[in-house]
């Protein structure tokens, strides 16, 4: 799996057809990426990882506390394009991505594992929709994390 978080300090929404579908006050919108390969323990790697990291600012403005910390929350958009393949060409390839029907359920999945074990409030858009995601990435914080390369 491959997240990229992005902290905001914000109200940050997703729509759909014009609908609010997904709306967070503070805390990470977090774009996740699904592959084949992907299992269980890649959801719980990910979301121990997502939800410890030390990104938020404490009073002395250093990056110290965690979501957990600002008791923060989540906005969790599937996105299949980050695992695009640009080597060849100018067309992006998508092989890596698992297909539909498992993207969507490890997605969930991974929702499901974070409201049960940590307790913090995820919000969500709609999987494979046409999503507006609007937020102001404060900072700009952005992380990329890919559970294939915990390095």
């Amino acid at each position: 799996m491959k997240a990229v978080l992005q902290r905001v300090l914000k109200p940050a929404t997703v729509k759909v057809n014009n609908r609010i579908e997904g709306h967070i006050e503070k805390g990470l919108v977090v774009f996740i990426g699904v592959e084949e390969l992907d299992n269980i323990e890649d959801i719980k790697w990910l979301a121990r990882k997502i939800i410890n990291m030390r990104i938020f600012s404490d009073a002395e403005g250093k990056m110290n506390l965690s979501l957990i910390d600002i008791e923060g929350e989540l906005l969790v958009i599937s996105q299949f394009t980050l695992y695009a393949s640009t080597k060849k060409g100018n067309r992006p390839s998508f092989l890596k991505s698992a297909p539909p029907k498992y993207a969507e359920e490890m997605y969930n999945k991974f929702i499901d594992h974070i409201m049960s074990d940590y307790k913090v409030k995820v919000e969500r858009g709609v999987f494979g929709g046409d999503m507006k995601v609007e937020f102001t990435n404060d900072g700009p914080v952005t992380i990329i994390i890919d559970t294939k390369n915990k390095a």
